[in-house]
């Protein structure tokens, strides 16, 4: 598969940190809980934040079946899906050179609505699984009503790339002796104890919600 096109070769620092194998781009979305979803109706530009998740080579999303974005692109219109993790904020000895470690992912491909109810159910579970693990077996199970309440729409990764930067801090050769802090500074997103809804009700916070 070529995933280089026009659209995914990025217009800066290509060689260096553009990627377009699965295991980069996979690792990425499988990581990465939110993707922004943008796309053009009626001459105006969409920019709309979503969960996902991949399966294989595709990204699912998923929402009511009366959600306008749902709707808009289930109509096979090309959409452009980004993903990006900051890693750590990378600090240099001038406000010019610092910058982020990061890793980010574009996919350009039109929306394909999902007619096959098995392909449907495995999206929401995979789903499920990846924003709470362990959580499927656990809860009530899904009914053929609530699936039927909810669209879920692909898009291929055929047509995507990764763009990373990571290391340190970049400086010019004058500022070497230059006495100022550098280094990276982590941001990495961390999940914390749960926190329940219904506090002194006797429910036993489950084995899959303890880290």
């Amino acid at each position: 598969m070529n995933r280089k096109t026009p659209k995914t070769i990025p217009s800066r620092m290509a060689n260096q940190r553009a990627h377009y194998d699965d295991e980069t781009i996979y690792s990425i979305l499988d990581e990465a809980l939110f993707c922004t979803v943008s796309y053009a109706e009626d001459n105006l530009p969409f920019s709309i934040p979503q969960s996902f998740v991949r399966l294989d080579n595709y990204i699912y999303l998923h929402g009511s079946v009366g959600s306008h974005l749902m709707r808009t692109l289930s109509d096979g219109r090309m959409a452009c899906v980004s993903v990006m993790l900051a890693d750590e904020l990378v600090v240099a000895k001038t406000a010019f050179h610092h910058s982020v470690n990061y890793r980010s992912v574009v996919v350009f491909a039109k929306g394909e609505l999902i007619e096959d109810e098995n392909e449907k159910f495995k999206a929401f579970k995979a789903l499920t699984e990846k924003m709470v693990p362990n959580s499927w077996d656990y809860l009530k199970p899904m009914t053929l009503k609530e699936m039927a309440k909810t669209t879920a729409i692909r898009f291929s990764l055929d047509e995507a790339s990764a763009k990373c930067r990571q290391g340190p801090p970049s400086h010019e050769e004058s500022e070497k002796d230059l006495p100022i802090w550098t280094g990276l500074i982590p941001i990495k997103p961390q999940r914390q104890a749960p926190v329940p809804d219904e506090p002194g009700k006797e429910v036993e916070l489950p084995k899959h919600l303890r880290f």
